[in-house]
């Protein structure tokens, strides 16, 4: 990502964490991941605005993009394996057994994704898809 590409990307990422819904976002990650198609997180952030808005669809088709970019990036496969549950696809389990594994080899990643599904649940209470991520995710620590 050049200067300004990445200045468009952080700044959208401190408009989400202020508060900052999906309607008025998602123009803001269009424009990075057009800007910069190969950034795998630029996608996956705009596959979290679409999953956010009820457009699975279309973050089904920009989760795969950012997983083919970076198919160890666990937010990316949570994103990717969320579409899929909106769009009543098969195949959900291999990506969150790839997250399983990052997530017990890197414990920061745990915490990250924990963060960004409380955030999710947070935004969109009645999100069941990510409630059933959560516990498939998480199942082994709580238990």
């Amino acid at each position: 990502m050049n200067d300004t590409v990445t200045s468009l990307f952080d700044t959208g990422l401190e408009r989400y964490n202020a508060g900052e819904g999906p309607e008025t976002l998602i123009p803001v990650f269009k424009d990075v991941c057009d800007r910069s198609p190969k950034t795998a997180a630029a996608w996956s952030c705009l596959a979290w605005l679409y999953l956010l808005d009820d457009k699975p669809e279309q973050a089904y088709k920009v989760a795969i993009k950012g997983v083919k970019l970076d198919p160890t990036a666990p937010q990316g496969r949570v994103n990717l394996a969320l579409a899929m549950l909106e769009t009543k696809q098969t195949g959900v389990r291999k990506h969150i057994d790839v997250v399983k594994q990052a997530m017990a080899i890197e414990p920061e990643v745990r915490n990250e994704l924990a963060e960004s599904i409380e955030d999710g649940l947070t935004r969109k209470p009645d999100w069941n898809s990510l409630a059933r991520i959560k516990n498939w995710l998480f199942e082994r620590w709580e238990s």
